[in-house]
Order: C-alpha cells, then sequence, then structure tokens
C-alpha cells in the first residue's frame, strides 16, 4: 500500500518546480534580450523584464533588415529551408523504414536476415563517422546548395526500420491469411492494415524525427554556402562573428526564440499521440 506523505509530495514537487526553472530560465532570458536593444543587454545588471524593441527586433529577422557584423540574411527564409529539411527528412525516414520494414517481416528472399542486420549495423555509423565521403558523393552529384542536399543524405534510418520491424512482428497472422483471402495483394495489404495499425508510431517518430531535422547543425554547415539555402541553426552562427566587432545579440536572440517555435509547436500538437506511440501496448 501506498502512503500518502506529506513532506514526500512537497518535495517532489519542489523537485518538479527546480527543474521547470532550469528549463524556462534560459528561454525566459533569451526573450528579454529579444526585446531590447544591443546596448540595453551588455548593460550590467542586464533588464530582467520586456522592453519596447520587440517588435522592431523581430521584423528586422525576419525581413533580413538589421544590421550587424554578421550574416543579415532573412530569418524567415531560413526558417522555410529548415521547416522543409524538417519535413522531408521526417517523412523521408518514415516511408523508407515502413517499406523497408514490410518487406523484411513479410516477404521471403534469399539473405533476408543479412540485409536486416546490414541495416541494423549502421546504427554504430553516425552521420560524422560518415560524412566525408557523404560530402564527395553529394559534391559530385552537384547537390550543394540545395534542399536534396540538405536532406537524401540523412533520410535513410535504422532505428526506424527496427522499430518497424518489430512492431509488425507482433501484427496476428490471421490478418494477413485474412486479407489474402480478400484478394488483397502485398501493397493494399500494407495501405489498409499495416499503415492505419502503425498510425500511433508513426507519430511518435515523426515528432523524433522532425526535431532531429530542424536541429540539423554539422551536415548543413558543410553542404550550404549560400545564404538562401541557410538553415535557421546555421543561420544563428552565422550572425554571430568573430573578432572585436560589436555583436547584435538582441537579434541573435530573436533569432534564437523563433527557432524554438516550430519544434515546441510540433511537440505540443502532437504531444498525445506521442505519448500514445510510445507506451501503447495495444495490437
Amino acid at each position: 500500500m501506498v502512503e500518502n506523505r506529506r513532506w514526500l509530495t512537497l518535495l517532489s514537487h519542489a523537485v518538479l518546480i527546480a527543474g521547470v526553472l532550469c528549463v524556462a530560465l534560459p528561454v525566459y532570458i533569451t526573450f528579454i534580450a529579444s526585446t531590447h536593444t544591443a546596448q540595453a543587454i551588455v548593460q550590467v545588471p542586464m533588464p530582467l523584464l520586456p522592453g519596447a524593441e520587440f517588435w522592431r527586433n523581430y521584423t528586422a529577422v525576419l525581413s533580413g533588415t538589421g544590421h550587424g557584423p554578421g550574416s543579415s540574411a532573412p530569418v524567415g527564409r531560413m526558417m522555410w529551408v529548415s521547416l522543409v529539411s524538417a519535413l522531408v527528412i521526417s517523412g523521408g525516414k518514415i516511408a523508407i523504414s515502413l517499406l523497408s520494414a514490410f518487406a523484411l517481416v513479410y516477404f521471403r528472399f534469399r539473405f533476408r536476415m543479412f540485409f536486416f542486420w546490414a541495416i541494423f549495423v549502421t546504427l554504430m555509423l553516425p552521420v560524422e563517422v560518415r560524412i566525408f565521403p557523404t560530402y564527395k558523393v553529394v559534391a559530385d552529384l552537384h547537390l550543394l546548395n540545395s534542399y536534396a542536399g540538405l536532406t537524401v543524405p540523412l533520410i535513410a534510418s535504422a532505428t526506424a526500420t527496427f522499430l518497424f520491424r518489430q512492431f509488425f512482428m507482433t501484427v496476428p497472422d490471421e490478418l494477413v491469411e485474412a486479407a489474402r483471402v480478400d484478394g488483397a495483394g502485398p501493397m493494399r495489404f500494407f495501405k489498409d492494415i499495416l499503415v492505419p495499425l502503425s498510425s500511433t508510431s508513426i507519430a511518435a517518430l515523426f515528432v523524433i524525427q522532425f526535431i532531429y531535422g530542424w536541429n540539423q547543425y554539422l551536415w548543413p554547415l558543410l553542404v550550404t554556402t549560400n545564404e538562401d539555402m541557410y538553415p535557421v541553426v546555421i543561420g544563428i552562427k552565422r550572425m554571430i562573428s568573430g573578432g572585436d566587432a560589436a555583436q547584435q545579440w538582441n537579434l541573435v536572440m530573436a533569432t534564437a526564440m523563433l527557432a524554438m517555435l516550430p519544434p515546441a509547436l510540433v511537440v505540443m500538437l502532437m504531444q498525445k499521440w506521442f505519448v500514445k506511440g510510445l507506451v501503447d501496448t495495444e495490437k
């Protein structure tokens, strides 16, 4: 029997509040800095209440009219590039993983397990390990500074393939037999039965892969040299110049706040599906 101890409840709530403050305080400071002038931010002490430059700073970064020592490319364009890249990466990973898992589970062909383990072994090969040969291939195909160059090398996912394979193996064989009796072919069985059954897993993986695609830094840093193809994460880095030049930290913080919005919205809007996809055990 679980005892209801008041001091334990208070302690657990205090720990939760401390955790929320640790996460929320940097975000709050970033927002406050994005509403002041660059001169006000570097003052000691820094203002802790919102300033009067909110609309001016955010309009400046979205339109690219802010003047600073670093890049002044429009953040609206950067966010569009990041959105397209994240959607293509997440959608491509899910589509390819679904088809790969479907082939591995429901088709009998020579070296089937060899191909499965070949895919599984790639979990030990992150982007950093294969980044130079991948860059050489992309450069030879003239895909630098393009959406294809930003997304295609990151589409394959051994993790998603493994998860879908494990789920497909739990689907009762009676469903396969019923579909075969009804005259359904392999692709119709895949489209009408397996994909709907996998909807919660697809939603959970979409959230994870969208954030993964949105936060990509190293690969876009290599394949983009044109400001029109900068993702927003790279844009933040390009806005900060080296040397003794005065940084427009108010514009950098405004860009950082805008960069946090789409992933946060995706998590909040799909939170129910995300949690259900991770913990749901119904088959």
